[in-house]
């Protein structure tokens, strides 16, 4: 019997969704899954065959522990993603990685931890009016805020991030953000999310198609990775003439939004199943 280990925090910041979804269909195909908290000490990864990372949410918290975990985790079972991977999508510098790459981003300038930043001459330079600020290694939108750039409180709140770890101002994009879902080498489906900040909640649409372009980008994106993945979310926002910018790399710990897609959840399990 195939023992898989879904790893998840002792607290969660929110619900799950997918959890049971995933514990059932993993039950239900013969494997013996549990969850278990990559913050709890007394939690063994080398106890399963499998350890699939879901909802680490509150590794942002305590990065350098949280890569220490990876790193035995990897060391002691099958790691999925694998190490390597989930190193690289740990900081947002990743960002500039696309589009060195050709991919096209939402326009970023990132801050250093300890190197004071005016707000106001990083927007008045880059010609941006509205912004969106939050740490460079961040999950879901922790400390992550809109504000206008001449405001004192967003300056305040780029200090205080500075003052603990690198930061990342970004123009604030209107419109919706799509969240393609990526499933053992093809796009599954999408979803629409509303933006978020900070201490808010989630809306996100029922599941729709991922169309030709959006799979060209999600391709583009993910590079020399895909082959080693076992699953990616790729956000995209519209810039002004609609086409999709990168937002977030999420090879970590994203959501897939399994509950919105039956046949994600099946193509989700078959792959972990498969690495056994």
């Amino acid at each position: 019997m195939t023992r898989v280990a879904l790893a998840t925090c002792r607290r969660l910041p929110e619900p799950d969704p997918d959890e049971t979804l995933l514990l059932d269909a993993l039950r239900a195909r013969g494997a013996a899954a549990e969850m278990l908290a990559w913050d709890d000490e007394a939690a063994d990864p080398a106890a399963f065959d499998l350890c699939v990372i879901r909802s680490t949410w509150n590794w942002a918290e305590r990065p350098a522990a949280f890569r220490a975990w990876v790193r035995t985790a990897a060391a002691e079972t099958t790691l999925l993603n694998a190490a390597a991977a989930v190193e690289y999508g740990l900081h947002k510098r990743y960002l500039r990685d696309l589009e060195t790459r050709g991919v096209a981003v939402v326009p970023t300038r990132f801050c250093d931890r300890g190197v004071p930043t005016s707000l106001r001459d990083v927007a008045r330079a880059e010609g941006w009016d509205d912004v969106v600020i939050k740490p460079a290694v961040s999950a879901g939108s922790w400390m992550t805020c809109k504000t206008h750039a001449a405001e004192d409180d967003g300056q305040r709140h780029l200090e205080a991030i500075l003052a603990e770890r690198d930061a990342m101002i970004q123009p604030y994009v209107p419109g919706a953000e799509r969240a393609l879902v990526w499933i053992d080498g093809a796009c599954t489906h999408a979803v629409t999310k509303q933006p978020r900040f900070h201490g808010g909640e989630e809306s996100v649409s029922g599941a729709q198609r991922v169309e030709s372009f959006e799979r060209i980008v999600v391709d583009h994106a993910l590079g020399d990775w895909a082959d080693g993945l076992l699953y990616a979310r790729v956000d995209v926002m519209p810039d002004e003439s609609g086409a999709p910018m990168v937002s977030e790399l999420e090879i970590v710990e994203p959501s897939l939004f399994l509950l919105q897609h039956a046949p994600a959840l099946e193509r989700f399990v078959t792959a972990i199943l498969a690495r056994a």
